[in-house]
């Protein structure tokens, strides 16, 4: 987590020192008059702390201010945008006695993070987060921790609160990563399909799944976790465009009743490493891109027959169903090679 120290008095200035020699990757920030109490690693600002909260906000993953919390609150509380894009924040009092989680408790890491300081400090965390509270575990906190997708955050508080009041929720999860962090904790009950869990009668549901789920089954306390478990490899024509590639990806997942939320990466030729379109595609939806070179892509055992077109481009003897299982590293094809217009799609699933 990329760290930034914040102090407006002279105690804040020495104790933020303290921290930043010990913290990993952390840029200590001072009010200017206080400058030669923080060390020589520290970025004194002469102007308001408003605005050099405002031009830093975006820049770090989280915060600790070692001042009030009012001061804190009033100085964050312009930038708040959503609990899965907001940094960490942290205040710590002056003397080093506490730390507290003030905003991103979960999916930003501050409750983690006051831990951290209050041990470097030998302080005191302080975390009022519910479940935390309670000695429960969030099925946030879970989803953060396994990569998982959240369909819609919104619904993470109505399960939260099902599990604080001691409501039934049923779960389908075949990774049964589920019934591995709440190891017996919470009224959890566990079901082979969505019918089954649908029919429980439990007053919540939590799916754990890379599958698009029909109308019917989206009401308001059911929670979908995505695992990133899907890879896509694209073949494409030199200058096929993003709006070509999401087309044809769109309508083959659509008709497999898969997710792109589930996609964890992209597998193509090496020759691709230029490719506008696929770039752009890729970097819209927050997908990594893998390449392969033909030597690797040939190596590769795929139902398809070769491809003329790739062997006379690149030498190889098709990308899309090679990239993808490659890119899956242990999978099997759930789409052998579709090819429409420019582009050409596989999908792999990992196992």
């Amino acid at each position: 987590m990329k760290l930034a120290i914040i102090a407006i008095t002279r105690n804040g200035a020495r104790l933020g020192a303290r921290l930043q020699k010990v913290a990993v990757d952390a840029d200590f920030f001072v009010a200017e008059k206080f400058g030669t109490e923080a060390g020589a690693t520290a970025r004194p600002f002469a102007g308001e702390l408003r605005e050099m909260v405002r031009e830093n906000w975006r820049k770090y993953q989280g915060f600790v201010f070692v001042m009030a919390a009012g001061i804190v609150v009033r100085m964050v509380a312009p930038h708040l945008e959503a609990k899965d894009r907001d940094p960490a924040v942290v205040v710590v009092d002056e003397a080093g006695r506490f730390a507290i989680s003030l905003l991103s408790g979960h999916l930003g890491g501050a409750n983690e993070l006051a831990r951290d300081v209050a041990e470097l400090l030998g302080g005191q965390a302080v975390i009022t987060t519910a479940t935390d509270v309670n000695e429960l575990p969030c099925f946030d906190l879970l989803a953060k921790g396994e990569g998982w997708v959240i369909d819609d955050l919104d619904r993470v508080k109505c399960l939260n609160a099902l599990l604080l009041a001691g409501e039934e929720i049923a779960v389908v999860d075949p990774s049964c990563r589920v019934a591995t962090c709440f190891a017996g904790r919470g009224r959890l009950s566990f079901h082979a399909n969505f019918i089954a869990a649908l029919q429980s009668g439990a007053a919540g549901l939590v799916f754990v799944t890379n599958r698009q789920l029909p109308p019917q089954a989206q009401a308001g306390n059911l929670l979908v976790l995505r695992p990133k478990n899907l890879v896509l490899g694209i073949g494409c024509n030199r200058g096929t465009t993003a709006e070509e590639i999401a087309e044809v990806v769109g309508a083959q997942l659509k008709y497999l009743f898969l997710s792109l939320g589930s996609v964890a990466v992209i597998g193509t030729a090496a020759a691709k490493k230029q490719e506008a379109g696929l770039l752009a595609f890729a970097e819209r939806h927050g997908i990594p891109l893998r390449f392969f070179e033909s030597a690797e892509l040939n190596a590769v055992a795929v139902p398809s027959p070769p491809s003329t077109h790739a062997q006379g481009a690149i030498g190889a003897n098709g990308v899309a169903e090679p990239a993808a299982l490659l890119a899956a590293g242990s999978g099997r094809l759930l789409l052998k090679k579709v090819k429409s217009g420019n582009v050409t799609l596989a999908v792999a699933e990992r196992t």
